[in-house]
Order: structure tokens, then sequence, then C-alpha cells
């Protein structure tokens, strides 16, 4: 049988953002290809990816799969974290979102074991929850098979082809490809692919480590974020849940960030993540760690992604710095996207769509994303 090489979309990336956006076109009845580096999907950043889907942003637009609701819990120790808090649950509330401030003793019974000391109370998002990665990105993906999409692995873009200031298709080490539509959704490797175009993508990555320990009895519902930084000064934001099966994820942004693309763990995470996490839930102390493990985060410099067609080159597509947040935001850009692509209109409003623009100025944004 002769193989297939002529499509009428073809998506670089087969991870949280390009799967996805694959199902959506494909619901659409239109012809897509997906293309991959890796053996398989999903085996970027999805993979290294703690589950989290929140709807706790200050960015209005980011407004069985082993899914557990349980909420996300943001417990307040400071009055400046409080402030902010309480400032974003205006944007919050507007777009009907189920957030509310309560007050310690309700985050006490929130987070059982939480460390009372100097707790102000928190934000609660009860809809809110957690899922396995690479469990909800096998199942889009033999959705989007089942409806015609075509997904290849080990094919390594290694060019995009133009014709006046069109696109049409791509080239890679085993052969080509023909489309008019081009989807870059290539993660950490955005702004590499963009450069097959004369692109210059602002999206820089830098890493991030995580855990997991063995499994404990159920005790916690919400995954939670302490935005304080830590007492060495060298990490912010951490944030821990319990997964379904009763494991503890846990995870923190380093402080200074680590730029580049190295996954490779390092020996300062876990004695200082293991401290965190102490401090914070004291009952802790003795549970068993099972691994730890480092992924990558494709920022942009206002932390919010970019999700755009180039103006200069008909049918070339962006959807890339998801800045480590691809696997929630996913099947909502996804959406957008596929609907964009095939009417020229995305599914949001179109105001709040321009936030994504690549057109934007990514250095005095008015907006950006507080609680990246």
């Amino acid at each position: 049988m002769t193989k297939t090489t002529h499509y009428d979309v073809i998506i670089i990336g087969a991870g949280s953002v390009g799967v996805p956006t694959a199902l959506f076109l494909a619901e659409k009845k239109v012809k897509v290809l997906v293309l991959d580096k890796e053996p398989s999907i999903g085996q970027g950043q999805n993979k290294r990816a703690i589950g989290g889907v929140r709807k706790t942003h200050s960015d209005p637009t980011k407004i069985d799969i082993g899914w557990k609701t349980g909420g996300y819990c943001f417990p307040v120790y400071t009055a400046e974290h409080e402030k902010m808090l309480k400032d974003l649950l205006a944007i919050q509330k507007k777009f009907g979102l189920d957030i509310d401030w309560h007050p310690a003793e309700t985050i006490k019974e929130l987070v059982p074991g939480i460390n009372p000391d100097d707790l102000r109370g928190g934000v609660y998002s009860p809809g809110d929850g957690q899922a396995s990665p690479l469990m909800a990105v096998v199942a889009m993906t033999k959705r989007a098979e089942e409806l015609g999409a075509t997904f290849l692995y080990k094919e390594q873009v290694i060019g995009i082809n133009l014709e006046s200031g069109k696109v049409k298709g791509v080239k890679t080490a085993k052969g080509e490809f023909f489309a008019p539509v081009v989807v870059n959704a290539s993660g950490a490797d955005a702004r590499e692919v963009g450069h097959l175009t004369g692109l210059d993508l602002p999206v820089y990555p830098d890493s991030h480590e995580a855990g997991v320990t063995a499994p404990v009895a159920p005790f916690l519902k919400p995954l939670v974020v302490d935005l304080r930084t830590g007492a060495d000064g060298k990490s912010s934001n951490f944030y821990f849940g319990q997964e379904h099966h009763g494991q503890i994820i846990f995870c923190y942004t380093p402080k200074p960030l680590i730029e580049g693309t190295d996954i490779n763990a390092t020996s300062e995470f876990l004695p200082r993540a293991a401290k965190r996490l102490i401090q914070l839930v004291p009952r802790l102390q003795n549970v068993l760690i099972r691994r730890v493990w480092r992924g990558l985060y494709p920022m942009t410099p206002d932390g919010s992604p970019i999700v755009d067609q180039v103006e200069h080159i008909k049918g070339m597509y962006l959807a890339v710095g998801m800045c480590g947040q691809g696997f929630m935001l996913g099947p909502g850009i996804g959406a957008n996207l596929a609907n964009f692509i095939v009417t020229g209109k995305p599914e949001i409003p179109l105001d709040l769509w321009k936030t994504f623009s690549f057109k934007r100025d990514f250095y005095g944004h008015a907006g950006g994303e507080k609680l990246k």
C-alpha cells in the first residue's frame, strides 16, 4: 500500500497541545498528520508533568484518565500573598469560576496536618483536580486515530517547505509530507522549529524537578500550592498533591530559574523539596520517596502562550510557549486553534484570543500570568 503523504494539516509535536489539536481537527473532518521525533506519544514534557488542572490563573484566557477531583488550594501565610489572591478573585469571579477565599480553619480541614503557624487562610477552587498526563494523551490519540488522524513517530522535522510565502509541507529525515497548513506544537523545541522558517520565537525552556512518594492512605483532596520563597531562598512556588492511588507528588519552582534543556536530576532538589514538604505538613516526615525526575517549562517572557497564525507565512500556525501548563491548557488551546484554522475564528472572544498573539509586546504586556 502506498504511504499517504498529502494532508490538510500537519502538526509538529505529539504532546499535550499537538494531540488535542489533532483530535479537534479530526472531529471537523480535517485530514491531519502528527509528526514527532520521539518513539511514541507524550515522550517530551507531557510525561514529566505532574497532572494538575486548575482555573486559578490571573490571565483570563486560561480560564478514565486517572482524574481526581479535589480542587486546588493556595494556603496563605503572608499579607502580600493574601492581597494578591484576593485581588485576583475579582477577575476569576467575573468569568464565573468557583473559587473563594476561606479562613484558616477551613484550610486546616482541607489540608489535614498543615502547619498552622501564621496561617491566614487561603484560596480554594473545588472543581479543579489532577489527572495522568500520559493516560490522557493516549486516550486522546486513540480517539483522534478513530476519527482518521495519522500519527508518525521517529520523524524529526528538519525543514518546512515554503513557496511564495505559503506553507507547502515539511521535510523529515525520512521523507517529505505535504499540506497547506503546518502547526508548530513542538514544546521545548519550539524555537528550533521556528528557525526552520526564519521565525525567532521568544520561547526559552527552563527546567523544573518533581518527585513522588510511595502510596499512603488517602488524606489529601486538593493539590496545594505554597507561594512563599523557601527559607534558603533557592525555591519559590512549592506544590504537592495526593494522586488517586495514594502517592504524594511534589515540585517547586527553582530560584533562580535553571535555564536550558538539561533534564538530568540534580542532587539538591530532593533535600530542599523534602524540607519544604515537612515544614508545611509535618505528618509527612516519614514518607518514602520513590523517585525524582526533571522536565522543561517552555517559557515566554510574560508567562502566557503563543497561539496564532504567522501573518507573513500563509498556513503557518503556532501553539507554543505553554510555560509549564501545556497539559491543563492543551484541550482548550486545541479546540480554539482547530476552530481558528477551519473557520478563521477561535471559540473564545477575540479580545481574549488576541492576548495569545505572536505580535504582542512580551515585555510590556500589562497582564501576564502572575501565578506562573
